[in-house]
């Protein structure tokens, strides 16, 4: 075992030097020249696209402008949100609910935008949760998570949210396999025999976005890494990276990586359809949350359901095919055209791109070199279009632009590197600093990139920024690529760990942008939708506040007769109607969060009050010149007392 890493690492160290003498040398080898004024964008003015950044181990998204790098908004997903109260309120607590209870946190890796005829369409985000297996959808008008939903049969959500060209399917493959079915309670050195993979087929509703499972793969135990769909010839195709064909299961920096090849995993998912209509499908037992926000009640509801359909892929021959791709390959990227399906090998000194029209005839022609659990294992030459000869080291995700060039990250070589796909030829490289994850062109995944620039999204930063104790931030570099050689222009710090991202054109998302919820429209069962229908309303131990927010100043703001004990419910309603006016609510004690009230909505702060007293309450958003002013009291009085409830506001009599 030593013996192999040692040879690993010579390996890993020999490479480096060869590379070492194309590699660009660092930072004043950049070209930069009238960088500055290509990233600038003056005051009023709007940066051309949104950047959809995933937060990592924040569990949150992020939006940022490009070309400025500005951070416009965190977009909380599958973590708690103080700053908004999301997972704190009454309305948003059930978006955060799974089989193992209420689950405030998650490791949010992956973005996925809706796409129309291939096409960025601008309607929906889409994000994996990896630790607790889930997917998440984001409405891009509101830019709020509006439905989160678990997945069951999986050790682990990474090759995920990826989708079709007309979003009819997003996947979520399982990144750890795990033992599934009835007989889950086996000795973890059985893995070859009992521990599976899982693939689940989610489909969209094409007017609503609303996600259901509509089938799961029972797959080979390996990992499964990252996917994408076919597009244009390879529409009906999904394409999977996977890695631990060894079917190891412990020190897999070693034991996984031993085969000089692993698999690219192709999926008819056409096929699947079929099977299914035939009835084929097994129905298993099982339990998941499905979490759904809705804009016009603005309340979350969680179900809990217990049944999936399942294709074990070892029962039907033609529904899936291995292509080999060395050396545990990480990225899986299809082009503009959908011909071509790039593998990236993290410990390989090639990059293989596979020609889908040759992968069809090698199936047609039983071109084999073998099978994997009597799955069909195409040979490797039979697929291969071609090599991309040393292009670096630590090839890990490959983005596209509109040109037929293709842009690759290379982890342990710190370098963006830009190729020809048809003609597999390095064209250019840059250095980023440092140690690049994934990269994201506009568009890039998608039939019609928009191109302009490449983002990199670095894991370590050293002495790019100041320094902030033995954690830094991490970093993104905007580079462009307008011309033939790619130039950087920014560095910008990022919050969490960015692993994906995708850019869309402002233009797809700005004009349709929601900036009021109309008030008339408002459902909400504790609505109070004027200032005439705030009161306060005793049922047994529970106290409910229908409480309004205008500015500047909150009603009821006197409030009496509370107990000790009683559990205090405060539905505020903020009834503006102007854009960019919300208000906040919170109250000293609250064990939670503050609540945030966008114009027209209501949301609801549970408060338990412990101890006799009079307590404060106050707005936490600035809302106007006398927002200090919007503040009120409740008064606590003693357990089983007998003072009676009382509320006002402006009245110094305090009548009822």
């Amino acid at each position: 075992m030593k013996i192999n890493r040692i040879i690993l690492l010579v390996t890993v160290m020999a490479s480096l030097v060869v590379l070492n003498s194309c590699k660009p040398k660092g930072p004043g080898s950049v070209t930069t020249g009238d960088a500055a004024s290509k990233v600038y964008v003056a005051p009023g003015q709007y940066d051309e696209f949104y950047n959809v950044v995933s937060g990592g181990f924040n569990g949150q998204i992020s939006i940022y402008g490009i070309p400025s790098g500005r951070l416009f908004k965190i977009l909380p997903v599958f973590s708690v949100f103080p700053e908004s109260g999301y997972g704190f309120s009454e309305e948003t607590k059930p978006m955060l609910n799974t089989s193992h209870g209420f689950v405030p946190w998650d490791d949010l890796h992956h973005i996925a935008l809706s796409t129309t005829k291939g096409e960025h369409d601008g309607r929906w985000a889409f994000a994996n949760a990896n630790n607790t297996p889930r997917v998440a959808r984001v409405d891009m008008t509101t830019f709020r998570t509006t439905e989160i939903l678990e997945i069951p049969n999986s050790g682990g959500n990474h090759s995920s949210p990826f989708i079709t060209e007309n979003t009819e399917y997003l996947v979520a493959g399982t990144r750890f396999s795990i033992p599934m079915g009835d007989n889950v309670d086996v000795p973890i050195s059985s893995y070859k025999e009992n521990f599976k993979g899982s693939i689940s087929f989610i489909k969209v509703n094409p007017e609503t976005g609303r996600m259901n499972i509509e089938f799961q793969l029972r797959t080979p135990g390996f990992n499964y890494d990252l996917s994408r769909a076919g597009k244009g010839p390879s529409h009906g195709w999904f394409f999977f990276s996977c890695y631990n064909t060894e079917q190891a299961y412990t020190l897999l920096e070693v034991n996984a990586s031993r085969n000089d090849k692993d698999f690219i995993m192709a999926v008819n998912w056409k096929k699947a359809e079929e099977y299914l209509a035939q009835g084929k499908g097994k129905k298993e037992k099982v339990k998941y949350a499905h979490n759904v926000y809705d804009e016009t009640t603005h309340m979350a509801t969680s179900s809990i359901l217990n049944e999936v359909t399942v294709l074990d892929v070892m029962e039907f021959p033609d529904l899936v095919y291995f292509i080999p791709c060395p050396k545990s390959p990480h990225g899986c990227d299809v082009d503009p055209t959908g011909e071509y399906i790039v593998g990236s090998g993290k410990l390989a000194a090639v990059m293989p791109v596979f020609s889908f029209s040759k992968f069809q005839t090698a199936i047609a022609n039983n071109d084999y070199e073998g099978d994997f659990d009597g799955i069909p294992v195409i040979k490797y030459e039979s697929a291969l279009h071609g090599e991309v000869k040393k292009p670096g080291l630590g090839p890990l995700h490959t983005e596209f632009d509109a040109n037929g060039n293709a842009y690759t990250s290379f982890f342990v070589s710190s370098e963006i590197v830009k190729w020809n796909v048809k003609t597999l030829e390095v064209l250019d490289r840059v250095p980023t600093y440092y140690s690049i994850g994934h990269l994201s062109v506009p568009g890039g995944p998608t039939a019609k990139p928009h191109g302009k620039y490449v983002i990199a999204y670095n894991k370590i930063t050293k002495d790019r920024y100041l320094p902030t104790g033995p954690e830094l931030t991490q970093s993104a570099q905007l580079y462009s690529i307008e011309g033939d050689k790619m130039q950087l222009l920014l560095d910008f710090p990022t919050t969490g760990e960015p692993h994906y991202a995708e850019a869309i054109p402002a233009s797809l998302i700005r004009d349709k942008s929601v900036k009021i919820y109309p008030i008339e429209h408002n459902e909400h069962p504790y609505a109070a939708k004027g200032e005439k229908m705030a009161r306060v309303e005793r049922n047994g131990k529970e106290v409910h506040v229908y409480m309004t927010a205008i500015r500047s100043h909150l009603t009821p703001d006197n409030i009496e007769g509370v107990r000790v004990g009683d559990e205090v419910y405060f539905h505020v309603t903020n009834l503006e109607q102007d854009w960019d006016v919300p208000h906040g609510f919170a109250i000293k004690g609250a064990n939670n969060a503050e609540i945030l009230i966008m114009p027209g909505e209501t949301q609801t702060l549970k408060w338990t009050a412990k101890e006799v007293g009079v307590v404060p309450f106050y707005c936490t958003d600035f809302c106007s010149a006398l927002h200090q002013e919007m503040s009120g009291y409740v008064r606590v009085s003693p357990a089983g007392s007998n003072t009676p409830l009382k509320f006002s506001t402006g009245d110094t009599g305090g009548q009822k």
